[in-house]
Protein backbone atom coordinates (compact mmCIF):
# COMPACT_ATOMS: atom_id res chain seq x y z
CA UNK A 1 0.00 0.00 0.00
CA UNK A 2 2.86 2.21 0.86
CA UNK A 3 4.47 1.96 -2.41
CA UNK A 4 1.28 2.53 -4.27
CA UNK A 5 0.62 5.13 -2.25
CA UNK A 6 4.19 7.17 -3.09
CA UNK A 7 3.49 5.94 -6.97
CA UNK A 8 0.44 7.89 -6.91
CA UNK A 9 1.89 10.77 -5.44
CA UNK A 10 4.78 10.53 -7.68
CA UNK A 11 2.32 10.79 -10.36
CA UNK A 12 0.43 13.78 -9.23
CA UNK A 13 3.58 16.18 -9.11
CA UNK A 14 4.01 15.94 -12.93
CA UNK A 15 1.69 17.00 -15.53
CA UNK A 16 -1.32 14.76 -17.33
CA UNK A 17 -1.60 15.32 -20.63
CA UNK A 18 -4.66 14.75 -22.13
CA UNK A 19 -4.76 14.53 -25.94
CA UNK A 20 -8.59 15.13 -27.31
CA UNK A 21 -9.22 17.39 -24.43
CA UNK A 22 -11.71 19.35 -25.58
CA UNK A 23 -14.21 16.10 -26.71
CA UNK A 24 -16.84 13.84 -25.10
CA UNK A 25 -14.43 11.72 -23.13
CA UNK A 26 -11.25 14.20 -23.30
CA UNK A 27 -12.55 17.10 -21.81
CA UNK A 28 -14.23 14.61 -19.03
CA UNK A 29 -10.85 13.18 -17.86
CA UNK A 30 -9.53 16.77 -17.74
CA UNK A 31 -12.39 17.73 -14.62
CA UNK A 32 -11.59 14.77 -12.80
CA UNK A 33 -7.93 15.22 -12.92
CA UNK A 34 -8.48 18.95 -11.57
CA UNK A 35 -10.98 17.60 -8.99
CA UNK A 36 -7.72 15.61 -7.74
CA UNK A 37 -5.44 18.66 -8.24
CA UNK A 38 -3.40 16.63 -10.86
CA UNK A 39 -1.61 19.09 -13.14
CA UNK A 40 -3.11 18.82 -16.35
CA UNK A 41 -2.00 19.93 -19.99
CA UNK A 42 -5.09 19.84 -22.86
CA UNK A 43 -3.95 18.18 -25.86
CA UNK A 44 -5.89 20.27 -28.79
CA UNK A 45 -5.30 22.16 -31.25
CA UNK A 46 -6.73 25.09 -30.00
CA UNK A 47 -5.48 25.29 -26.77
CA UNK A 48 -1.88 26.22 -25.28
CA UNK A 49 0.71 25.53 -26.43
CA UNK A 50 -1.17 23.53 -29.39
CA UNK A 51 -1.43 19.99 -29.92
CA UNK A 52 -1.83 18.29 -33.39
CA UNK A 53 -1.71 14.70 -34.50
CA UNK A 54 -0.55 15.42 -37.98
CA UNK A 55 2.21 17.90 -36.78
CA UNK A 56 5.08 16.31 -35.37
CA UNK A 57 6.38 19.91 -34.19
CA UNK A 58 3.58 20.28 -31.93
CA UNK A 59 4.48 17.06 -30.21
CA UNK A 60 7.77 18.42 -28.58
CA UNK A 61 5.72 21.04 -26.39
CA UNK A 62 3.15 19.04 -25.69
CA UNK A 63 4.59 16.01 -23.57
CA UNK A 64 7.34 18.30 -22.22
CA UNK A 65 7.17 17.81 -18.34
CA UNK A 66 4.75 15.13 -18.88
CA UNK A 67 4.24 11.79 -16.53
CA UNK A 68 1.12 10.22 -18.27
CA UNK A 69 -0.82 10.95 -21.51
CA UNK A 70 -4.49 9.75 -22.47
CA UNK A 71 -4.42 9.11 -26.19
CA UNK A 72 -7.88 10.02 -28.07
CA UNK A 73 -7.25 10.28 -31.28
CA UNK A 74 -9.26 12.16 -33.95
CA UNK A 75 -11.42 11.55 -35.69
CA UNK A 76 -11.06 8.04 -35.10
CA UNK A 77 -8.57 5.27 -35.07
CA UNK A 78 -10.49 3.85 -38.01
CA UNK A 79 -9.25 5.92 -40.47
CA UNK A 80 -6.17 4.84 -42.49
CA UNK A 81 -2.53 5.81 -40.55
CA UNK A 82 -4.24 6.42 -37.64
CA UNK A 83 -2.14 3.68 -36.30
CA UNK A 84 0.63 4.53 -36.72
CA UNK A 85 0.48 8.20 -36.05
CA UNK A 86 -0.68 7.06 -32.72
CA UNK A 87 2.54 4.62 -32.09
CA UNK A 88 4.46 7.01 -33.92
CA UNK A 89 3.36 9.82 -30.91
CA UNK A 90 3.04 6.88 -27.90
CA UNK A 91 7.10 6.46 -28.81
CA UNK A 92 8.02 9.69 -28.84
CA UNK A 93 6.37 10.26 -25.70
CA UNK A 94 8.01 7.09 -24.11
CA UNK A 95 11.56 8.05 -25.58
CA UNK A 96 11.09 12.05 -23.34
CA UNK A 97 10.12 9.85 -20.04
CA UNK A 98 6.64 9.99 -20.31
CA UNK A 99 5.77 6.54 -18.21
CA UNK A 100 2.13 6.15 -18.78
CA UNK A 101 -0.12 5.92 -21.60
CA UNK A 102 -3.39 4.95 -21.66
CA UNK A 103 -5.21 4.68 -25.43
CA UNK A 104 -9.10 5.19 -26.08
CA UNK A 105 -9.69 2.17 -28.69
CA UNK A 106 -13.09 1.27 -30.60
CA UNK A 107 -14.56 -1.89 -29.52
CA UNK A 108 -14.81 -4.30 -32.63
CA UNK A 109 -13.30 -1.70 -35.12
CA UNK A 110 -10.00 -3.46 -37.06
CA UNK A 111 -8.54 -0.48 -37.59
CA UNK A 112 -8.47 0.53 -33.71
CA UNK A 113 -7.34 -3.05 -32.77
CA UNK A 114 -4.24 -3.02 -35.23
CA UNK A 115 -3.71 0.86 -33.47
CA UNK A 116 -3.74 -1.33 -29.90
CA UNK A 117 -1.58 -3.97 -31.03
CA UNK A 118 1.08 -1.58 -32.03
CA UNK A 119 0.48 0.60 -28.93
CA UNK A 120 0.64 -2.70 -26.53
CA UNK A 121 4.29 -3.55 -28.12
CA UNK A 122 5.55 -0.50 -28.11
CA UNK A 123 4.78 -0.92 -24.35
CA UNK A 124 6.60 -4.29 -23.92
CA UNK A 125 9.64 -2.87 -26.13
CA UNK A 126 10.02 0.05 -24.05
CA UNK A 127 9.05 -0.78 -20.53
CA UNK A 128 6.60 2.20 -20.68
CA UNK A 129 3.20 1.46 -18.61
CA UNK A 130 0.47 0.98 -21.96
CA UNK A 131 -3.29 0.26 -20.95
CA UNK A 132 -5.91 -0.10 -23.31
CA UNK A 133 -9.78 1.02 -22.97
CA UNK A 134 -12.17 -0.79 -25.42
CA UNK A 135 -15.07 1.36 -25.47
CA UNK A 136 -18.42 0.81 -27.19
CA UNK A 137 -20.99 3.29 -28.62
CA UNK A 138 -21.34 6.35 -26.13
CA UNK A 139 -24.03 7.39 -24.51
CA UNK A 140 -23.19 11.04 -25.38
CA UNK A 141 -23.69 10.44 -29.12
CA UNK A 142 -27.39 11.30 -28.80
CA UNK A 143 -27.01 14.39 -26.83
CA UNK A 144 -23.65 16.27 -27.95
CA UNK A 145 -22.67 15.18 -31.07
CA UNK A 146 -23.77 13.31 -34.24
CA UNK A 147 -27.70 12.47 -33.53
CA UNK A 148 -27.77 15.63 -31.47
CA UNK A 149 -29.42 17.37 -33.84
CA UNK A 150 -31.76 14.81 -34.98
CA UNK A 151 -33.20 13.69 -31.88
CA UNK A 152 -33.59 17.41 -31.53
CA UNK A 153 -35.56 17.84 -35.14
CA UNK A 154 -37.60 14.74 -33.91
CA UNK A 155 -36.83 12.22 -36.32
CA UNK A 156 -33.85 9.90 -36.10
CA UNK A 157 -33.18 7.51 -38.91
CA UNK A 158 -29.67 5.45 -39.31
CA UNK A 159 -28.94 2.38 -41.39
CA UNK A 160 -29.34 0.33 -38.66
CA UNK A 161 -31.69 -2.34 -37.22
CA UNK A 162 -32.49 -5.10 -34.75
CA UNK A 163 -28.92 -4.99 -34.09
CA UNK A 164 -28.77 -4.54 -30.07
CA UNK A 165 -25.24 -2.29 -28.50
CA UNK A 166 -23.78 -2.11 -24.87
CA UNK A 167 -23.89 1.90 -25.09
CA UNK A 168 -21.71 3.15 -22.22
CA UNK A 169 -21.86 6.88 -20.69
CA UNK A 170 -18.46 8.74 -21.56
CA UNK A 171 -18.65 9.64 -17.78
CA UNK A 172 -17.76 5.65 -16.72
CA UNK A 173 -14.81 6.01 -19.46
CA UNK A 174 -13.46 9.15 -18.10
CA UNK A 175 -13.67 7.92 -14.48
CA UNK A 176 -11.51 4.71 -16.05
CA UNK A 177 -8.97 6.61 -17.39
CA UNK A 178 -8.48 8.73 -14.50
CA UNK A 179 -7.81 5.65 -12.32
CA UNK A 180 -5.66 3.89 -14.94
CA UNK A 181 -3.38 7.60 -15.14
CA UNK A 182 -2.89 7.69 -11.32
CA UNK A 183 -2.74 4.23 -10.06
CA UNK A 184 -1.00 1.33 -10.64
CA UNK A 185 -1.21 -2.50 -11.53
CA UNK A 186 -2.82 -1.62 -15.12
CA UNK A 187 -0.12 -2.10 -17.22
CA UNK A 188 -0.51 -3.94 -19.89
CA UNK A 189 -3.99 -4.55 -19.32
CA UNK A 190 -7.03 -4.20 -21.65
CA UNK A 191 -9.99 -3.25 -20.42
CA UNK A 192 -13.75 -3.54 -21.97
CA UNK A 193 -15.79 -0.87 -21.45
CA UNK A 194 -19.84 -0.96 -21.87
CA UNK A 195 -23.12 -0.21 -20.22
CA UNK A 196 -24.65 -2.79 -18.08
CA UNK A 197 -27.22 -4.06 -20.78
CA UNK A 198 -27.57 -4.66 -24.80
CA UNK A 199 -30.90 -2.40 -26.39
CA UNK A 200 -31.44 -1.02 -30.06
CA UNK A 201 -31.08 2.76 -31.45
CA UNK A 202 -34.71 2.37 -31.84
CA UNK A 203 -35.29 1.52 -28.27
CA UNK A 204 -32.72 4.43 -27.24
CA UNK A 205 -34.34 7.17 -29.48
CA UNK A 206 -37.66 5.44 -27.94
CA UNK A 207 -36.00 5.93 -24.34
CA UNK A 208 -35.36 9.18 -24.76
CA UNK A 209 -39.12 10.25 -26.34
CA UNK A 210 -40.68 9.33 -23.23
CA UNK A 211 -37.82 11.09 -21.14
CA UNK A 212 -38.75 13.85 -22.70
CA UNK A 213 -42.32 13.54 -23.09
CA UNK A 214 -41.66 13.82 -27.12
CA UNK A 215 -42.42 12.20 -29.94
CA UNK A 216 -39.21 11.57 -32.17
CA UNK A 217 -39.93 8.43 -34.24
CA UNK A 218 -36.85 6.09 -35.30
CA UNK A 219 -36.59 5.27 -38.97
CA UNK A 220 -34.07 2.44 -40.68
CA UNK A 221 -32.96 3.96 -43.92
CA UNK A 222 -30.62 2.30 -46.20
CA UNK A 223 -26.95 3.00 -46.08
CA UNK A 224 -27.22 4.68 -49.78
CA UNK A 225 -29.85 6.88 -48.15
CA UNK A 226 -27.61 7.61 -45.35
CA UNK A 227 -24.48 8.73 -46.95
CA UNK A 228 -26.39 10.74 -49.44
CA UNK A 229 -28.49 12.82 -46.98
CA UNK A 230 -24.26 13.40 -45.30
CA UNK A 231 -23.53 14.36 -48.72
CA UNK A 232 -26.40 17.15 -48.70
CA UNK A 233 -25.22 18.07 -45.48
CA UNK A 234 -21.91 18.85 -46.63
CA UNK A 235 -20.18 16.69 -44.01
CA UNK A 236 -16.61 16.31 -44.55
CA UNK A 237 -16.13 13.56 -46.49
CA UNK A 238 -13.42 11.61 -44.07
CA UNK A 239 -16.46 11.75 -41.59
CA UNK A 240 -18.56 10.19 -44.03
CA UNK A 241 -15.96 7.37 -44.87
CA UNK A 242 -16.05 6.63 -41.02
CA UNK A 243 -20.08 6.68 -40.05
CA UNK A 244 -20.57 4.14 -43.61
CA UNK A 245 -17.48 1.81 -42.48
CA UNK A 246 -19.20 1.68 -38.78
CA UNK A 247 -22.50 1.64 -39.73
CA UNK A 248 -21.70 -1.05 -42.57
CA UNK A 249 -19.22 -3.21 -40.61
CA UNK A 250 -18.49 -2.72 -36.74
CA UNK A 251 -22.46 -2.46 -35.93
CA UNK A 252 -23.14 -6.14 -37.57
CA UNK A 253 -23.55 -7.58 -34.13
CA UNK A 254 -20.35 -8.34 -33.32
CA UNK A 255 -20.25 -6.66 -30.11
CA UNK A 256 -23.72 -7.92 -28.88
CA UNK A 257 -22.64 -8.90 -25.62
CA UNK A 258 -21.79 -7.17 -22.37
CA UNK A 259 -18.54 -6.53 -21.08
CA UNK A 260 -16.71 -5.85 -17.09
CA UNK A 261 -13.93 -3.56 -18.08
CA UNK A 262 -15.77 -0.55 -15.59
CA UNK A 263 -16.22 -2.88 -12.65
CA UNK A 264 -13.00 -4.01 -13.25
CA UNK A 265 -11.17 -0.94 -12.11
CA UNK A 266 -14.19 1.14 -10.56
CA UNK A 267 -15.19 -1.44 -8.02
CA UNK A 268 -18.58 -0.53 -9.10
CA UNK A 269 -21.45 -1.56 -12.22
CA UNK A 270 -21.27 0.82 -14.94
CA UNK A 271 -24.06 3.75 -15.16
CA UNK A 272 -27.42 2.78 -16.83
CA UNK A 273 -28.94 5.01 -19.87
CA UNK A 274 -32.37 5.70 -17.54
CA UNK A 275 -29.26 8.13 -15.45
CA UNK A 276 -27.90 9.54 -18.46
CA UNK A 277 -31.26 10.52 -19.53
CA UNK A 278 -32.39 12.02 -16.30
CA UNK A 279 -29.11 14.44 -16.58
CA UNK A 280 -29.59 14.96 -20.15
CA UNK A 281 -33.00 15.90 -20.54
CA UNK A 282 -32.85 18.33 -17.24
CA UNK A 283 -30.03 20.38 -19.81
CA UNK A 284 -32.68 21.13 -22.32
CA UNK A 285 -30.16 19.79 -25.06
CA UNK A 286 -33.32 17.80 -26.59
CA UNK A 287 -35.66 21.16 -26.81
CA UNK A 288 -37.59 21.11 -29.44
CA UNK A 289 -36.25 24.55 -31.66
CA UNK A 290 -37.93 27.51 -30.88
CA UNK A 291 -39.45 29.56 -33.66
CA UNK A 292 -37.72 32.82 -34.93
CA UNK A 293 -39.98 35.65 -32.94
CA UNK A 294 -41.57 38.10 -35.77
CA UNK A 295 -40.53 41.63 -35.66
Amino acid sequence: MEAEMTAIADVQKRTVLVTGGTGKTGRRVVQRLQAQCIPVRIGARNAGPGFDWNDPESWARAVDGVSAVYLSYSPDLALPGAAETVEAFARFAAERGVRRLVLLSGRGEEGARHAEELFMALGEETGTACTVLRASWFFQNFSESFLAEAVQAGHVALPVGAMREPFIDAEDIAEVAVRVLTQEGHAGKRYELTGPRLFTFAEAVEAIARATGRDIPFQEISVEDFISGLEAEEVPQPFIVLLEELFTQVFDGRNEYLSNGVEDVLGRPPRDFSSYLGVTVATGVWNTPQPALSA
